[in-house]
Order: C-alpha cells, then structure tokens, then sequence
C-alpha cells in the first residue's frame, strides 16, 4: 500500500493557484480514472483509495500538512518508505518536474510541516515546477491563479506527472529519477 499526498489549500478561492500544483496532479488523476474523494474528518483530509493507493489531499491549509500526512499514514499503517508527496516548487519553471528521493524542505512550508509531524526527510518527493517567480514575494506569487497564457501547459505537466507517478509505483525512485528528471 503506498500512499501519496498531494499539497495545496482547500477552498474554492485556491483551486486554481500555484500552490494548489499537487491538488491539481491528484484532481486529473481522480477525473481520469473515475474515483473520487471523501472528506475524512478525523484525518484531516480529503481521502481516495484506488488501486492499492491512498490518496491525501490535507484540509488543514498548506502550513499544517504534516499533521494529515501523519494521521493517514498512521491509520493506515503505511510506513514512510511508502510515502510520495506532490507539491509545487518555485525553484522549477512550469512545465517540468523532478523527483527526489529525500532532503531539506527547500523552504517550502508545507513540506517543513511534513518533515516536522513524520521527524524524518526520508520520503520520496514529486516537486511540479511553477517558475520562475518574478520580482514578487514568493508568499504572493504562489497563491495567484496560473495565467490564462500558461493553462496549456500546465495540463501537460499534470498529465506527465500522473503518467511519471505510475512509472515511480511500479519502478521506485531512482528508475523514475533517470527516466523523468
């Protein structure tokens, strides 16, 4: 059993901002193969299961992510080896993605909320590229809607991505690294 969380904010006001990149990837994935997700209230989550996947989607808002990422890992008994988590990076333009098989939050604080509440780095990580940020804080620019300009792209990055996550599932974190990166 693996699960994968996507990162984002809940609510209509942030459907369609930067920082909802991992939302997006699992709401396509969802859309495409025709399941759905439950609202989980003692997990903090939006909650799919699909072909031996938990899906986690954290109502908690991005800076408290680690607190449904650990509630469904551990109701679920799924051991952090078997943990991906999918989120947005500014350090990456749009279009591309990259995976990582551990490290530092990057800055990104949806991710230091994860490496906090799981006390490891030790994850496997899908990061969607949302660069470049122009001369905006990065507080500002990640929670803008994606620009009209920019939809097409980001469909094709949502489609990689989901078409890379099932290469990663069925050939772990370095096949996927060489293949996709």
């Amino acid at each position: 059993m693996k699960l994968i969380a996507g990162l984002g904010n809940i609510g209509e006001k942030y459907c369609f901002t930067r920082h909802n990149a991992g939302f997006m990837v699992l709401d396509k994935w969802a859309y495409e193969e025709n399941f759905s997700f439950k609202e989980e209230k003692k997990l903090k989550s939006l909650i799919a299961k699909h072909d031996d996947i938990i899906f986690v989607k954290p109502t908690t808002f991005m800076n408290l992510s680690g607190e449904a990422v650990r509630a469904a890992a551990d109701y679920y008994k799924i051991d952090f080896n078997d943990i991906l988590i999918i989120y947005d990076d500014l350090s990456i333009n749009l279009g591309k993605i990259r995976f990582r098989a551990n490290g530092s939050d990057g800055g990104h604080n949806g991710i230091k909320s994860v490496i906090s509440h799981l006390g490891t780095t030790d994850f496997d990580r899908l990061k969607i590229g949302i660069g470049p940020q122009p001369n905006i804080p990065s507080e500002n620019f990640v929670l803008q809607n994606f620009p009209k300009e920019n939809l097409d792209e980001l469909k094709q990055v949502l489609v990689k991505s989901i078409e890379a996550v099932k290469f990663y599932l069925d050939n772990g974190i370095e096949k996927t690294q060489n293949k996709f990166n």
